[in-house]
């Protein structure tokens, strides 16, 4: 029989097995299918009203557990600590409240859309990892509105994009060993992908600040015909640098360290997702074309980053590209291990 002496050493060895179990990530998937379920049941509308900010908490707790744990962190801590912040934003109604529980929720998911990716050999390997990550980054744009946060559209996701931004960048700096493992290479890759996502973002708030009337009526019709023509109009920032740095940050990822530098700019595509449907004006059905438009041709504009890539590194010919493809065995934690 057990002395009481015995009984915190068995309950931190059965919490140890239980750990690292398969039972957490089966819990984990669960939890977010029910809570995605609930917040589509609530915009049907279908069943009580509560229904959406119960998925809303429940995919926020999800998330931010997942995160924590595929970053190596405390995972009960953390889920523990994002539960929390959405019951007292739900139960206390507060407008204050419940945007930063959204705000949360939408940076978690664009932090996880990132870190869940795992590097691979081929496009069509790289095609999917975009893919999840876009997933993961969706579910999070549903659970955020969720939370019915009282918002400004751009403050909203320049905040969201800005968190993200931090967020993954403070993880890859310890995954890519600091600034001293990028070599050339990889300087000049984060350097371009900054200056595209500044130039991006510049850009679009001077041309919606001090554009002339011309040039703005020109860019509004081309968007207004893709609407009325396709369903849908293609985020740019999505489109130009955040997917293709998913695919082209996950093909280097199996060839070289510095290749988390290029995935963290994925999050040009994620937190956008994330945020997809802060705006009142823009339907889910239109946010959903936005999305897919914006992996379709973020894919092809990674392949063909990729394609430059091996031309410039001498891989050219196709017996030269099948030879560096199983040349590519830089191991990583797979998708549902800790990677630090």
């Amino acid at each position: 029989m057990p002395t009481p002496s015995d009984l915190p050493r068995r309950l931190r060895t059965r919490t140890a097995a239980l750990a690292a179990s398969r039972w957490p990530l089966v819990a984990a998937v669960v939890g977010v299918l029910v809570g995605t379920g609930c917040l589509v049941a609530a915009m049907v509308p279908v069943g009580p009203e509560w229904l959406a900010a119960a998925g809303a908490v429940t995919v926020a707790t999800v998330y931010s557990w997942g995160l924590a744990a595929r970053e190596g962190g405390r995972p009960v801590v953390f889920g523990t600590l994002a539960l929390a912040i959405g019951l007292s934003a739900v139960l206390s109604d507060q407008d204050l409240l419940r945007t930063g529980a959204s705000v949360l929720t939408a940076t978690v998911a664009a932090v996880l859309g990132v870190m869940i990716t795992v590097p691979t050999k081929g496009l069509w390997a790289a095609a999917r990892e975009a893919l999840v990550g876009v997933v993961i980054a969706a579910v999070g744009a549903v659970a955020s509105i969720g939370f019915e946060p009282a918002i400004s559209v751009e403050r909203y996701e320049y905040t969201t994009l800005a968190l993200g931004l931090i967020g993954v960048f403070v993880v890859v700096y310890r995954l890519g060993a600091g600034f001293h493992g990028l070599g050339k290479r990889g300087m000049i890759v984060v350097v371009v992908g900054a200056v595209l996502l500044s130039l991006t973002l510049l850009y679009a708030e001077l041309l919606r600040r001090y554009g002339s009337s011309s040039t703005v009526d020109d860019l509004l019709e081309a968007v207004r015909w893709s609407r009325d023509n396709l369903g849908a109009f293609p985020r740019p920032i999505s489109t130009v640098l955040g997917v293709p740095a998913l695919v082209y940050g996950c093909h280097l990822r199996a060839r070289r360290r510095q290749g988390w530098w290029v995935s963290a700019f994925g999050v040009a595509a994620t937190a956008p997702i994330a945020t997809a449907l802060g705006n009142p004006m823009i339907t889910f059905d239109e946010a959903l074309l936005s999305i897919g438009f914006s992996l379709v041709i973020g894919v092809l504009i990674g392949w063909v980053v990729i394609r430059l890539d091996l031309l410039l590194t001498g891989n050219r010919g196709r017996r030269r590209r099948v030879a560096e493809k199983l040349d590519a065995i830089r191991p990583e934690p797979p998708r549902t291990a800790a990677l630090l």
